[in-house]
């Protein structure tokens, strides 16, 4: 039997700072496999038939600005048929440069919501950003308007 007597520091043992990661491993590994198994279940393909709105209607202003998207996907700014990049100037001229005016989008029942989000996108692009999207009115028996 060994018996050590007086205090030599020399043979204590040194302090290990090193941290543990094999814990922070396994935890990282399990997460990554709960969000491989959920991403899958968060993606949506149902297709999908959007209602009507049955939102009360608001008042109309005197003089509103409508841009549509027509079945055959030209757009029109009231009833004059515009070219997509030169929509911003006629909504300008349109609006007197007033960039806070309300914008009524409609779009046909055919229209690809893509050409639809195509508009959108150039109406915030030349600074329109009060977009109104317009649709029929659900009538209290059921029917559409």
């Amino acid at each position: 039997m060994a018996v050590r007597m007086g205090s030599d520091q020399s043979d204590d043992l040194a302090e290990n700072a090193d941290i543990n990661i094999t814990p922070f491993i396994d935890v990282i590994l399990v997460l990554l496999i709960i969000f491989m198994v959920a991403a899958p279940l968060s993606t949506v393909d149902v297709a999908v038939e959007l209602p009507t709105s049955s939102a009360p209607m608001q008042p109309r202003p005197d003089k509103p600005i409508f841009v549509s998207v027509k079945a055959d996907l030209a757009v029109a700014l009231g009833e004059t048929v515009v070219a997509r990049p030169a929509l911003g100037a006629a909504l300008d001229e349109a609006a007197k440069g007033n960039k806070d005016e309300r914008i009524f989008l409609r779009a046909d029942k055919g229209v690809p919501y893509g050409e639809l989000m195509q508009v959108m996108n150039l109406l915030r692009a030349a600074g329109y950003l009060k977009v109104g999207l317009v649709g029929l009115e659900e009538v209290a028996n059921g029917g559409q308007q």
